[in-house]
């Protein structure tokens, strides 16, 4: 009882002097940061006018450019939306309120620490409204994966007989969780919050994850999309008229970005975005984050995996996965050793060499930004310059990709921790907007849905504007009559599909360059 207490007061203690160092010593680091990514406080607030501009040459956001005075100027920016000029770009900057009402926590408080943040959406428990129903999918190879279903409490037994009819038209957002399997407060508040604006939320959970039975020792890789391909085709079956977006949250944007690159346009999602993304992934499961954050992420995977100690022991070295100290040494005993008994390696020199070559091999396949210029759907990402799993934004942020692909868009604040984004107002809500929420809403959900929606306004807006163009031009003679039938009578007939996919992103080839 009392090594309790002394851990107690030790981690008081550290809470404490962490907040104090936020608070006193680190006034002037988001400036620092900003200067480092190449963002100084003028050109932060000349971004909407210069950086992220129309083809047209039209400012998406100048009155905000040209209303702050002199002390505006020097003061710098909580938010800032970094991207390729496009007009997608342009009507996101319009009519996306959300992304500007940002305001970091400041002052003697815990929500101003990326830390405690961090800590608090990971670790502490909340009660959600909602309630889910499982279904169990079998794969190819008879591993299992789960998808729990969001519905509410009031309606729980009716919609648990109608969560997937055919015809409903409710968009379903597919939320993946973090790559250790925790679903976390953010990833229930989500689930909340899309319910009530009018969404299916469904919770993506991997082979063994969140009580999901392992039935194989096969273990899903890092950015192996193989079970999430057949979990997506799944969803499109039981719900084949409804649209569908993806949200990743942590190290779950591996698995979706991996997903989208590898799918294309072919991926049946409309629009997706990535919570506190890890990008750069084998540096980071090298490097890994702070120290109490890595021992808390290694702890809590060897707790999972011990549940199945002695099924792995058939294929894995047990006594190296669960002597491991770092996140490589678990991800390589797990997916990079050579065959031999019991997972050993077989060979009996160069062990160092054949291990590196293997986790190298390991990371050309799992890599998330591998495949990452086949991405055909606007992807919003949404970071904090002071996450404190991730790491340093200067070396773990790809500005070159959000500044040359016109389907990435980085949301990036001064603070907000890890998944946090914790306002200035205590109850993580700022602002009206036009999208609305509710006291206790998420920025970071709100920015999101709103994107979602902004996306999707925008892609039937240029639909229809085609289909009118289409129809001025090939309706007004006769020549233009015989053409449509010349048209369709020699062209190779395509193969049907249901959702329409090349439909829905005319729009990449055409007002993105």
């Amino acid at each position: 009882m009392m090594e309790w207490l002394v851990a107690l007061c030790i981690g008081i203690l550290v809470a404490v002097i962490w907040s104090a160092s936020k608070y006193f010593g680190t006034q002037g680091e988001p400036d620092a940061l900003l200067q480092g990514l190449g963002i100084s406080r003028r050109q932060t607030k000349e971004m909407v006018s210069e950086r992220c501009v129309s083809d047209r040459g039209i400012p998406v956001d100048g009155a905000n450019a040209q209303t702050s005075d002199r002390a505006g100027e020097n003061k710098v920016p909580d938010v800032a939306l970094i991207c390729k000029p496009s007009a997608l770009a342009n009507y996101l900057f319009k009519h996306c309120r959300t992304f500007s009402n940002f305001t970091a926590c400041t002052g003697w408080t815990w929500r101003a620490s990326a830390f405690l943040q961090t800590v608090y959406g990971a670790c502490w428990p909340y009660e959600s409204p909602a309630y889910f129903v499982r279904d169990y999918l079998q794969l190819n190879d008879d591993g299992l994966v789960s998808l729990d279903w969001a519905v509410s409490m009031a309606g729980a037994s009716y919609q648990k007989r109608r969560r997937t009819s055919s015809n409903s038209t409710s968009p379903i957002l597919l939320i993946i969780p973090n790559s250790f399997g925790k679903i976390t407060r953010n990833v229930l508040k989500l689930c909340e919050v899309a319910l009530s604006h009018g969404y299916l939320p469904v919770v993506f959970n991997r082979r063994s994850h969140n009580a999901t039975p392992l039935s194989t020792v096969k273990l899903q890789q890092f950015g192996d999309p193989g079970d999430l391909r057949e979990a997506v085709r799944y969803m499109r079956y039981r719900q084949p008229v409804s649209r569908l977006y993806a949200v990743s949250e942590s190290t779950g944007s591996g698995l979706l970005l991996s997903y989208l690159g590898e799918c294309g346009s072919s991926s049946y999602v409309t629009a997706a975005a990535c919570l506190s993304p890890v990008f750069r992934c084998q540096s980071w499961f090298e490097k890994g984050p702070i120290w109490p954050l890595h021992w808390a992420l290694v702890t809590y995977q060897k707790i999972c995996l011990n549940r199945y100690r002695t099924v792995l022991g058939e294929t894995v070295h047990t006594d190296a996965l669960f002597s491991s100290c770092s996140m490589r040494g678990l991800e390589e005993v797990l997916f990079c050793q050579q065959p031999g008994p019991k997972g050993a390696l077989a060979l009996a020199g160069g062990t160092s060499s054949s291990s590196g070559g293997a986790w190298e091999a390991y990371w050309e396949r799992n890599e998330p930004l591998r495949d990452v210029d086949e991405v055909a759907i606007p992807v919003l990402s949404v970071c904090a310059q002071d996450d404190p799993i991730r790491g340093d934004p200067q070396s773990t942020l790809p500005l070159e990709l959000f500044e040359s692909n016109p389907h990435f868009f980085l949301l990036l604040t001064t603070r907000g921790g890890h998944c946090g984004f914790n306002t200035q107002e205590g109850s993580a809500f700022s602002g009206a907007g036009t999208f609305g929420g509710t006291p206790g809403t998420s920025w970071s959900h709100r920015a999101l849905l709103e994107f979602f929606r902004a996306t999707t306004d925008f892609i039937a807006a240029e639909e229809r504007a085609k289909q009118a163009a289409r129809r001025r031009g090939l309706g007004g003679s006769s020549q233009g009559k015989v053409f449509r039938h010349r048209s369709v009578s020699s062209c190779r007939r395509m193969p049907a599909c249901s959702h329409n996919i090349h439909t829905i992103y005319n729009w990449q080839r055409s007002y993105t360059r």
